[in-house]
């Protein structure tokens, strides 16, 4: 089996696909983003129905749930990969500032607290002038502890919650608290900037997903740990997000 890969950039693939899609001159095999992106294309004819592939068998429902109709009645596409959400940090920072790894939000702000008054380090690397990041690594990464995690969301697309409700707008007063831990110039501070920030060892904490693990191992020379979203108060349950990132569909055509 031969497989020609035309990968197109990130920020430019969804146009890019559904032009191709539109024109007739997408590939076989299409990489689907996760929910609303994918289920546009299946409901406009351009993904086939892979519910009776019997591979699917081999996921489990959450696996399958970004690319299923919100009924879970049709499955689309076939699930590759997922990853987590969470917090990268450098250990000879929290070591030097004798901070332990922080349970609680109190915990938490404390502990960036005291970083940012040392002022050896940066306490926090993120920018916000690609603005995905601030989606995916602020908002989607504490917010299941705000919205119980799986529950939240099925909750939503039942219509028994809403998005203006406690539980979805609480993380964005949160997130709001974070920006003066970003250091100077943290508007115009890219993605790309915010890895450097982290692997040079100038920043202490990094608000990140499980994809960064083998290029920090690689490029950085401090050791590494990491700690799940902080939960409110001491001992209560703590949702971690199961991202699921990309499957693999089928042009209808």
């Amino acid at each position: 089996i031969k497989v020609a890969f035309t990968p197109s950039a990130p920020a430019e693939y969804n146009a890019a696909l559904n032009s191709k899609l539109d024109a007739g001159t997408a590939g076989d095999l299409i990489t689907c983003r996760p929910f609303d992106a994918s289920l546009a294309l299946y409901d406009g004819g351009k993904l086939a129905d892979l519910s009776d592939l019997a591979a699917m068998a081999n996921f489990s429902d959450v696996a399958k749930s970004a690319w299923q109709t919100d009924d879970g009645a049709h499955t689309f596409c076939v699930p590759m990969a997922s990853v987590i959400h969470g917090f990268i940090y450098n250990k000879t920072a929290f070591a030097e500032l004798g901070i332990e790894v922080p349970a609680t939000e109190a915990d938490f702000f404390a502990a960036l607290d005291k970083i940012k008054a040392d002022g050896t380090y940066i306490p926090m690397a993120m920018g916000t002038n690609d603005q995905w990041e601030a989606a995916t690594m602020g908002y989607n990464n504490i917010g299941p502890n705000y919205w119980k995690g799986e529950d939240g969301r099925r909750a939503l697309i039942a219509g028994t919650q809403k998005l203006t409700d406690e539980a979805w707008v609480a993380p964005y007063r949160q997130l709001a608290k974070w920006k003066d831990y970003l250091g100077d110039g943290f508007e115009a501070q890219t993605y790309p900037d915010s890895q450097n920030l982290f692997t040079l060892g100038r920043a202490a904490v990094y608000p990140a997903g499980s994809w960064e693990i083998s290029g920090f191992n690689a490029q950085a020379d401090f050791e590494m740990g990491a700690f799940p979203p902080p939960v409110a108060n001491a001992g209560d349950e703590c949702y971690i997000s199961d991202h699921t990132d990309i499957a693999i569909g089928l042009n209808a055509a």
